[in-house]
């Protein structure tokens, strides 16, 4: 696990090397500047700052307390159900559907059986990507032609895995319609008829957001966040950035816990975030 979050890390750590340089002791000053090159947004790192010893030398363990702050937000319970579903938003790019071939991968490899509904009717060829990472994984589908009303088949995936005692379904959602509200009152209806075919469903409404966007994503994700009320957030293409000091901005901003991160390409590459890893990681760069 510590491998992978280091992996998904290493274009920041790079950065932060970068900044760094030969300099044995981190001064406020200097830690400032790596902070805002990792893409920590400015109020954060006056923050940090502010909340540190009043010494000029900063200590690991001192940054790291502060650091840590920014990660109180529990992940939600999981509710007792089988099925238990899901419910995934965000926009097109953002690796949305990748993102769930790889939660449907994790879940099938804890022996859980696991169904996808192809609810982006929206967006040519959404439909199409989802059935081949079906085929590819070995987990079954529900889907329907381009155009065709979303909440009928999240409503016919949930049924289908109550009649078929799944214990998965993850519903893949369209990320742009003609404007927002469309957007926003096609969502709202897949919550209702999801909640009408199995009381309580959707039990996690999560957001995938593209982490090469680093800060700028919060902002679509706060729109989200008023659409659905969301229950959490998975943060994709980490390894391809140096803007891994983001996440504290997110956490943050959403006040919604990170539940997981994808650190590459391959179907085993999300993996659960854990905090305490990730800013270990992200302090060795600073002060190893």
């Amino acid at each position: 696990m510590f491998d992978f979050i280091k992996k998904g890390l290493s274009k920041t750590l790079e950065g932060i090397i970068g900044i760094k340089g030969d300099n044995k002791k981190i001064t406020k000053d200097l830690l400032e500047e790596i902070l805002l090159e990792s893409d920590v947004s400015y109020e954060i790192v006056e923050e940090i700052i502010y909340y540190l010893p009043p010494s000029n030398e900063v200590k690991k363990e001192d940054l790291k307390r502060v650091m840590s702050s920014y990660f109180l937000y529990d992940k939600p319970e999981i509710v007792n159900s089988k099925p238990f579903v899901e419910l995934i938003l965000g926009v097109n790019g953002a690796g949305k559907t990748t993102t769930i071939a790889k939660l449907a991968y994790l879940y099938k490899n804890r022996q859980q059986k696991v169904i996808l509904g192809a609810c982006d009717t929206f967006r040519a060829g959404a439909i199409e990507q989802l059935r081949l990472w079906s085929e590819k994984i070995g987990v079954d589908i529900v889907l329907t032609s381009q155009g065709h009303d979303p909440s009928a088949v999240a409503f016919d995936t949930i049924s289908k895995a109550k009649a078929k005692n799944f214990d998965q379904v993850i519903i893949d959602t369209a990320g742009r319609l003609q404007n927002q509200k469309n957007l926003a009152n096609e969502l709202e209806k897949i919550v209702r008829i999801s909640n009408k075919a199995l009381e309580g469903a959707p039990h996690r409404k999560i957001l995938v957001l593209d982490g090469t966007q680093g800060n700028a994503g919060i902002l679509q994700a706060k729109a989200f966040n008023e659409i659905v009320k969301l229950d959490g957030v998975i943060i994709t293409k980490l390894d391809g950035t140096a803007k891994g000091g983001a996440l504290l901005g997110i956490a943050r901003e959403l006040e919604l816990p990170i539940l997981y991160i994808g650190v590459g390409e391959k179907m085993e590459d999300l993996i659960e975030f854990n905090p305490d890893n990730f800013l270990d990681i992200l302090l060795e760069g600073v002060f190893e």
